[in-house]
């Protein structure tokens, strides 16, 4: 009797193991990286993790060559920056479809599924630039689509911000939503050709920017675990901000009479670092409810028993990433900048405590740091080290160094050093990359502390020193300057 029990056991453990990502789980894939990863590694990573859809953020070439006969279900993207020529030239439209669709469209080829007109192009950041033309590139690429005989299986769609829709402040319940007011017409208009093409609604939610807005938001409700305040919505019960806010645009989608439209949530996750509420163990926590939900199918109050798709924002770190937002914008990977898993993660969404499959292949500069020089003079540590500290993180990643950040706490001299390494690995340990005039030398030993890891980066051919703006490193200029002002 004991041996035939084993059986079974030793079968569910077999199966769990061999358990790949929820139902509907796909992932961002982005590439704003001075040594991004190279394509074929990146697409093994998400082959071996199970995941069998990704976003793009633009059609790169290396991309979707690695992407071609992977199986891997693929949503391309056409940047913002392209929507006015595609909105005034149906012909741009064709030809962006020739060189980017029909091109990779065959057997053995990519597996299209969705084009992303845009990205977030309603965001008030932008201050209404692409209210106008955004409809008519959706329409163009599109119909450039049914006119290349694809249109019934790659449908174009627009990932928005979920700021384009709200609930009233005297009713704020997700039943009350609403299309924004000044753009209501534009996208009920928008709703009403995606319907007409059976296309879906794409979103990008994310509760952890509800938090980070909002000092007085509740932790609790930005999680799955049932902890927080519940919020009462004409008997229906919500107790996390995902489900609220999707269902604000179920509702938003009854009121100009698409209640039953298709959404794909475009963009969901956590970031681990560049602010006090970005750090791993709420990713993890975050990550852990959301999976279970998409796993048991069990949909939301207004959609319940549905399996949703959604795509994790992102795959791996990305450290030329504009940090207007926030400096946690680099931080948004569920794998580090080398794919390496940063926490315990199961995307199979069982709750099992695994890890997630690193990136193979990968590799590395020489196990070498730039550090501060401990015999640089203090003179010219008093004139020189504020400047070069700037400059250092002007062309490089500082975010970690910022309050609340992995590296924060550390003292002047371990700022330096991780200033200039960040610099030093950015260029690719150019030997010059690491002078600062004499306050900088290269070092074998890590300078690594418990809590501060300084990297090595990875060896690509890919890699690009690419001067960073001032106003993309702001935050972590005024905190280095801050720490660093310190006495010696």
């Amino acid at each position: 009797m004991a041996r035939l029990a084993v059986a079974p056991l030793l079968l569910l453990l077999l199966l769990a193991a061999a358990a790949g990502a929820a139902e509907g789980l796909g992932v961002n894939w982005g590439t704003q990286a001075s040594h991004p990863l190279p394509p074929k590694v990146v697409v093994q990573l998400l082959r071996d993790n199970g995941i069998k859809k990704v976003k793009l953020f633009e059609t790169n070439l290396d991309a979707m060559r690695a992407l071609a006969g992977s199986g891997i279900e693929t949503m391309l993207a056409i940047p913002n920056s392209m929507l006015h020529d595609i909105a005034q030239d149906s012909g741009a439209a064709e030809d962006w479809v020739k060189r980017n669709v029909k091109r990779f469209d065959f057997d053995g080829g990519v597996v299209i599924k969705y084009v992303a007109v845009g990205n977030e192009p309603f965001l008030g950041a932008y201050n209404g630039s692409f209210i106008k033309v955004t409809l008519p590139a959706l329409e163009n690429i599109q119909n450039a689509l049914n006119d290349a005989g694809v249109g019934d299986r790659i449908k174009a769609t627009v990932p928005l911000n979920a700021d384009v829709y709200n609930s009233p402040a005297k009713n704020p319940v997700p039943s009350a939503g609403r299309f924004r007011s000044d753009i209501s017409g534009v996208m009920t208009d928008i709703v009403k050709f995606l319907a007409k093409n059976k296309a879906p609604f794409t979103v990008n939610i994310y509760p952890f920017l509800s938090l980070y807005l909002n000092d007085n938001f509740p932790l609790d409700f930005a999680f799955f675990d049932g902890a927080a305040t519940p919020v009462h919505d004409n008997g229906v019960t919500y107790t996390n901000v995902f489900e609220a806010n999707f269902d604000t645009l179920v509702a938003a989608l009854v009121a100009v009479g698409h209640g039953d439209m298709p959404i794909i949530v475009g963009e969901v996750g956590w970031p681990t670092d560049g602010d006090r509420r970005a750090k791993s163990s709420h990713a993890q926590r975050f990550y852990d409810g959301l999976l279970k939900r998409l796993a048991s199918n069990r949909g939301t109050p207004a959609r319940p028993s549905q399996h949703l798709d959604v795509y994790l924002f992102g795959l791996v770190d990305e450290d030329q990433k504009s940090v207007q937002p926030g400096s946690f914008e680099r931080h948004w990977g569920i794998f580090r900048y080398d794919g390496q898993p940063k926490f315990a993660m199961d995307l199979s969404g069982q709750g099992r405590n695994t890890t997630l499959v690193p990136a193979k292949g990968v590799q590395y500069l020489s196990r070498t740091w730039c550090a501060l020089n401990p015999k640089a003079s203090r003179n010219d540590l008093g004139k020189l080290l504020g400047v070069k500290i700037d400059y250092a993180c002007t062309n490089a990643d500082c975010t970690p160094l910022g309050y609340g950040s992995t590296c924060n706490g550390m003292d002047a001299k371990g700022n330096a050093s991780y200033a200039f390494n960040a610099y030093y690995q950015a260029q690719s340990q150019k030997d010059e990359a690491c002078d600062f005039q004499g306050l900088a030398l290269p070092t074998e030993t890590d300078p690594s502390t418990a809590a501060c890891n300084f990297t090595i980066q990875i060896a690509t051919s890919a890699a690009a020193a690419v001067r960073l703006s001032v106003s993309a490193v702001a935050a972590a200029l005024v905190v280095a300057s801050v720490q660093l002002s310190l006495s010696w």
